[in-house]
């Protein structure tokens, strides 16, 4: 395989590695599922992005750059191979990942939606749960013991 298809594997291995992690991932899962359902791939492959993908949000911070980088160059090998075999053009390759990048772009530029519930136990005041908070302010809790004069 030449270089220029190797390095668009791996672009489009490591956007897909990438998406995982967002909302975008259903998305990029239909994609890829297009893409290798036109290549011939049985539907094993795709328990395989299912499967990366758990691996992935199971890692631990610190072991997540490592994962990351093992898991696109279990993809990029894939891909590759795709190519090679005659499953999937270079145009298809370079569509693929365009689409990846677009999908990643498009991610990028919207919020992460969060839902949390709470259950269980008592609450006695406001409970936050964010990655940045600004500008918040909560009222004073009302004493339940008043100052006697």
């Amino acid at each position: 395989m030449d270089a220029e298809l190797a390095a668009l594997a791996a672009s489009g291995a490591t956007t897909l590695v990438s998406l995982m992690v967002t909302d975008s991932w259903a998305h990029a899962r239909a994609l890829m599922g297009r893409f290798l359902a036109r290549s011939g791939a049985d539907t094993t492959v795709i328990a395989g992005l299912d499967d990366a993908r758990t691996r992935l949000l199971l890692t631990s911070t610190t072991a997540n750059e490592h994962a990351i980088s093992g898991i696109a160059a279990e993809w990029q090998t894939h891909l590759c191979r795709l190519v090679e075999t005659g499953a999937l053009t270079s145009e298809d390759l370079s569509a693929l990942g365009t689409s990846l990048r677009r999908l990643a772009a498009a991610a990028a530029d919207r919020p992460a939606t969060v839902h949390n519930t709470v259950s269980g136990g008592t609450q006695h005041g406001p409970i936050v749960q964010a990655g940045t908070v600004t500008g918040l302010a909560f009222p004073p809790v009302p004493s339940t013991h008043r100052e006697q004069r």
